[in-house]
């Protein structure tokens, strides 16, 4: 089949070098004309595994084009795919303007008679405006359908290529019969259902999963405060197959691109139809408190921040990518300056996106994880990326001028701890926190 993908970032990209892979003739299509210039030097502008070798592989056989042409594209495919952003307003609400920018120009390319696809997550009813907005700009015909992402960045090539499921939402039966043959060599498992359905299925999913994670973190305090230990329990609760394992790991809370903006975009669904959805704003406030714990425990164990030199080891909101979108490192760097601490940060991938993205004046940034240890007064695991689960605790302990560790992603194990003097917290497991009993008695209160 001939496509036409329209933007270039995580879900867009994958997807169309994805579509490619299959055999398809895929032209991704982007405003951004030194984004385009790169991807078509065979580099790529974020960081995932297994995306370059595919590019490289899929432009050779010439599946696979770049442009920032839109109008012609469109005119050479049948189906048009839309994946643009999809950011939150300070509202909470989606922007859409790049969504209804998309359907303008595609209605006035339309050539023939085209499926236009919605890969991006948009609010109920979106599509239909998508589709109201095209036939202002042109007489042909054509329809619409849903097809939302479930991708996970870091491993969105493996996503992409082997999906749980793949839902469909049109009215057409030859949209339907045309995106069923394409998704066929993905897999068996498609749900057809009505367009407002699969958009819905998308923020439903998506604030399910997060409810999972805000869950577990709320567990994983009273873990704390009883005595129990909260990799055991979710272990024990993920047995259960009505609940699962997935997503049940404490931590420091959810970051990246769509869990915060797709919970707080559902939330404003809900109000605009004179609903409160009170679990999922509390889901939110869980999540963002979460995210202080880490400030909280450091204070306890060491009072003043003034002055202490504090590492971080991680930026990005997730092992395996470079996006720092709503990264919990920004608030945890962001609280740590306000009270006076020096901060030496490193991520193997994220450092540069990060600067970017966010203005802290006084972050000194390490070129390797030794260097942002070194003569510091604690450490913080903000990302668990392999990286750090490999450096042995005794290097650690040598390089620390003071022997705090504080783990907000659990990657240390009890075996580990135990041939080390340092003072170790770790989330929800009170019986691993090293040291932390004895010195800070208030800790639990």
């Amino acid at each position: 089949m001939k496509i036409t993908v329209i933007g270039t970032g995580y879900v867009g990209l994958v997807s169309g070098v994805c579509f490619s892979e299959l055999g398809n003739e895929v032209i991704c299509v982007d405003k951004i004309e030194a984004k385009i210039e790169q991807l078509q030097r065979g580099e790529i502008p974020i960081y995932e595994p297994g995306l370059q070798s595919l590019i490289t592989v899929n432009k050779e056989a010439g599946n696979l084009r770049f442009t920032t042409d839109l109008i012609t594209s469109v005119k050479q495919s049948d189906i048009i795919i839309i994946a643009v952003g999809t950011p939150s307003m300070p509202n909470g609400q989606a922007n859409l303007s790049y969504i209804e920018m998309a359907a303008q120009e595609i209605g006035q390319a339309m050539n023939g008679y085209k499926i236009i696809v919605t890969k991006s997550t948009v609010p109920v009813g979106t599509n239909e405006k998508i589709k109201e907005i095209i036939a202002q700009h042109t007489p042909e015909s054509f329809d619409i359908a849903s097809v939302p992402e479930f991708l996970r960045e870091g491993t969105a090539v493996q996503d992409t290529m082997n999906p749980d499921r793949i839902i469909i939402g049109t009215d057409s039966k030859r949209a339907k019969e045309q995106l069923v043959e394409l998704h066929k060599p993905l897999t068996e498992n498609m749900i057809v259902t009505d367009v407002r359905s699969a958009e819905m299925i998308k923020y439903a999913s998506n604030a399910f999963l997060a409810t999972k994670i805000s869950f577990i973190n709320e567990i994983a305090n009273i873990c704390e405060r009883v005595g129990a230990d909260v990799t055991k329990v979710a272990y024990g609760m993920g047995y259960d197959k009505r609940i699962g394992s997935s997503f049940l790991k404490a931590g420091i809370g959810y970051g990246g691109s769509c869990f915060p903006k797709d919970t707080q975009a559902l939330i404003q669904i809900a109000g605009q139809m004179d609903y409160d959805f009170k679990l999922l704003k509390s889901v939110v406030e869980v999540n963002r408190d979460q995210r202080l714990n880490i400030i909280r425990k450091l204070g306890a164990l060491m009072g003043d921040l003034t002055g202490r030199t504090i590492g971080v080891w991680g930026l990005a909101f997730k092992p395996e990518t470079d996006d720092v979108r709503d990264s919990p490192a920004y608030e945890i760097i962001s609280e740590l300056m306000e009270r006076g601490a020096k901060v030496k940060a490193y991520d193997p991938v994220a450092t540069d996106n990060f600067k970017r993205n966010y203005d802290i004046a006084g972050v000194t940034y390490c070129r390797n994880a030794r260097e942002a240890v070194w003569q510091a007064d604690a450490l913080c695991i903000l990302t668990e990326w392999n990286e750090f689960q490999q450096v042995p605790l005794s290097d650690i302990e040598s390089w620390l001028k003071s022997p705090y560790l504080i783990d907000g992603r659990n990657i240390y194990d009890e075996e580990q701890l135990a041939k080390t003097k340092l003072v170790y917290y770790s989330i929800g497991r009170p019986g691993m926190n090293k040291g932390v009993r004895e010195q800070v008695p208030a800790l639990l209160l």
